[in-house]
This record gives C-alpha cells, structure tokens and sequence, in this order.
C-alpha cells in the first residue's frame, strides 16, 4: 500500500456571517473531497501539542508522526536544511521574513507585499553587503522567506510572528529575551574540533537581532527595488524580521520510524515544509511555477506527486495558497483556492490514479485553521478524510469541519494519525477497483 497524504495548509476555517454561517468548506463547491469523504473514513486530529503555537512548522512535522517534544527547534534549522545550508555547532538558525511596514510603524503585511525571489535576492544581497560579519549572514531563500544564521546566538529569545502582527506598531514587537533566561549565558557548544564555547546570552542574542531590524528600515527602504515597487503602487519589502529560532534538530528518518516507508517524497513551494522533509529522509521535487500562493502551479505539483508515487511509497504533497489567503483575510481568494484544490488537486488526483494496479491510501488534512476573519492560526482540531481501496466508509457524506466531527475516526491527537495510516494494509476483495473515480 502506497501513501499519499495532501496537506491543504491553513484551508479550516470558522463560520463565517458573510456565507450565511458557514465555514468555507462548507460553502464552497467540492465535489471531489465531499465524494471522497462518503467513500471513506473520516475524524479530526489535533496537531498542536499542548504548549506550543499553531505554526505550520509544529503541525507539518506532527502529521508526519513526530513527537515535537523530542525533535522541535523551530522553524529556522528547518529552512536552512531546504535551502542546502549545513548547520555547524553553535548555529543559530532564524527564519528571516521580509515584510511591509508603513511609515506610521504599522506592519502592513507579513509577505513584503508578495515580493518576487528575484528582487528578494538583491535585498538579501544589501543586507549582507552592509550588515553581515563574522558573527552574522543572512542566505537567501524565495520570495519573502529567508535564512539568518548567528554563530553562537541563544535560542532563549522571544521574537513575534510577522503574520500575527498585521497592523500592529512594529517598534513595540522587537526581539526580547525570554522570560527567566534573560541573563543566562551558560549554554555551551563544541565545535567540529571538540573546542568548548560559550554561547551568546538571550540579551546580547536580543541586541544583534534588533539593530539588525533597525539598520534593515533605512537600508531596504532606500533600495532601488523598493523605490521602483512604490513607482508601480507596490507595498515595499522595506524590513526583516527574524523569528523562529533553534539549533540543529536531532530527527530519524520515516524510514527509520515507519518500515511501511522505504522512500518518499516531499512535493512543496515552501522551504519550511521541504526542510522538514529533508530531516525525514524525503526526496525534494522541485516544481516550475510552485509559489505557495494561488498562483501556484496546482497541475504541476499534481503530477510531481503522482510520478514521485510510481517509485516511492510516501508522498507529502503540500499546498499553502489557502493559508496565504487567509492571513490576507481575502474571502473570496481563499474560497477560490479550496475551490481549485478540489478541482485541479483533488479532482486529479482521483482520476490519475483511477486505473492503477497498486493500491494508494490517500489522507487529505489542513494543518491548522487559518480563519480568514482573525488572519491568523488558531490551535483547533482539523478535520480529515481517508480513502483506500476496499475500506469501510463511514456515516459522513462532507468534507468539512462540522461533518467530520461524526467521522469514525473520532478525534485523534497528534502522531496517531500517521500511525493509523501506516496500518492500513490492502484489503481490497478480488476484482474491486484501485482507487475511486470522481465524475
């Protein structure tokens, strides 16, 4: 039995006044998920452990089974490993996000007004031409999303999360250090030589990042790419902010944790989630025209997964548009985005792998709800729907977060679910069809 398991970043929702009192799945047209849903198992998992955030960095690697109790560092470490950055002893791997700000000190928005790779680089290169030294780099990543590495900084610090400070004064949001570390400087490290050091304090961790931020204001708002983004009635990419800060996470492979998984792959537009798939031993697919907005290239990411499929026995294929949209608060977008990923995702999928000889269990889940009135995660069950050759449906005829509290999976929490699938085995009768086919 293959695996294919969609993650639809951030699509659950709340009810909403504005479609009559229905969350979007509720509303929008989905005849793929709602057909897969009456033709299998469904439930609810909870995918935030109990005293951390709602992030995708928490929940991706949880519905990938792993105990964050044990592996989690944030999610820094984990975009380093997707952009090919070897983490050394001592590292402090930050992700570092390029945002809008106006000139009252109000975030604007959390994606530098969706700032291209291309133009990303040349502020990732000023960056480092003006502020990087022996201590500090930055490394470029895609779009908003960067790297920024302090050798010998200290993970005991406190930094907002961009996309959670939409209008807010940014100069009340700066790095500080967390509370009951705010002096510690006791944490040591090795190097590759066995040398002993000392690492940086939370406060002078704390101080590094914050003149950083402020240096960023004047030297990003004064560059040629801002200057000409404004010409165009563009929002600037105009300052960093650094967040999701860890050391070098100690992970086994799924391999090495699931028996049922001699390889896989990892299908996503986003460096966090393709991090995380390094750590789990999954190959990464590059996709032309992946963005992880909804421009994305559904059909492309589609037809990664499905050839990753033919060779290997676990594919992640992760799709953000709808989580985008939601932190814009964009209704209509994100209806549009659950609505392709339906059709041009789900839709797909069902009839690609209608005729195969090999059985495929396909889970389709968001990570989190990104409710598009609160623009941001919230720590909520989300629902989830199973299918595979010969199962047992159950009562639920909707994929959507009300109807899926029936589903006879129940709620589970947290490295259940990749248990569960991993026990399915194929129990398909002589002469039933490999996969459902959606009309």
């Amino acid at each position: 039995m293959k695996h294919l398991v969609i993650v639809a970043d951030g699509m659950a929702d709340h009810p909403v006044e504005r479609l009559g009192g229905k969350t979007l799945l509720q509303f929008a047209d989905v005849p793929n998920m709602d057909a897969l849903a009456c033709n299998g198992r469904t439930g609810r998992l909870v995918t935030i452990p109990d005293g951390f955030s709602p992030g995708s960095d928490v929940a991706n690697s949880v519905i990938l089974g792993y105990d964050q109790e044990k592996v989690y560092e944030g999610r820094g470490p984990l975009e380093a490993a997707s952009i090919g950055y070897e983490m050394r002893p001592g590292d402090l791997a930050l992700r570092v996000s390029l945002i809008s700000v106006d000139e009252r000190g109000r975030i604007v928005n959390h994606h530098g007004g969706h700032v291209t790779t291309q133009e990303s680089f040349q502020l990732i290169d000023c960056l480092n031409a003006e502020l990087a030294d022996d201590r500090l780099h930055f490394y470029a990543g895609s779009q908003y999303r960067h790297l920024l590495v302090i050798k010998g900084g200290n993970k005991h610090i406190e930094c907002a999360l961009p996309h959670d400070s939409i209008n807010k004064d940014w100069h009340g949001l700066l790095v500080r250090p967390k509370e009951g570390y705010e002096h510690s400087g006791d944490d040591c490290y090795f190097d590759s030589l066995g040398v002993k050091h000392k690492r940086l304090s939370p406060k002078e961790t704390s101080d590094i990042l914050n003149d950083s931020i402020l240096k960023s204001q004047g030297l990003l708002g004064k560059h040629k790419v801002n200057i000409n983004r404004r010409s165009c009635g563009l929002p600037p990419a105009n300052l960093i902010w650094p967040w999701g800060g860890g050391y070098r996470p100690s992970m086994l492979t799924l391999s090495e944790k699931y028996p049922e998984v001699r390889s896989g792959a990892v299908v996503s537009a986003d460096n966090l989630i393709r991090g995380i798939g390094q750590y789990a031993g999954l190959k990464v697919v590059d996709v032309d025209g992946a963005t992880g907005f909804a421009d994305t290239n559904y059909e492309g990411k589609v037809k990664a997964a499905i050839d990753a499929l033919r060779t290997d026995d676990f594919v992640f294929l992760h799709i953000e548009a709808s989580d985008e949209a939601g932190h814009d608060g964009d209704l209509q977008l994100k209806l549009k985005t659950i609505e392709d990923i339906d059709l041009r995702v789900m839709g797909t999928i069902c009839s690609e792998l209608s005729d195969w000889k090999e059985p495929v269990c396909i889970a389709l889940l968001p990570d989190h709800p990104t409710p598009v009135e609160l623009r941001t995660h919230v720590d909520e069950p989300v629902p989830f729907l199973v299918y595979y050759p010969g199962i047992k449906p159950d009562s639920v005829s909707c994929y959507d977060e009300q109807s899926c509290m029936s589903g006879s999976y129940g709620l589970l929490r947290l490295q259940e679910f990749m248990e569960e699938i991993m026990k399915i085995l194929d129990s398909r009768k002589a002469g039933e069809p490999v996969f459902i086919t959606i009309v």
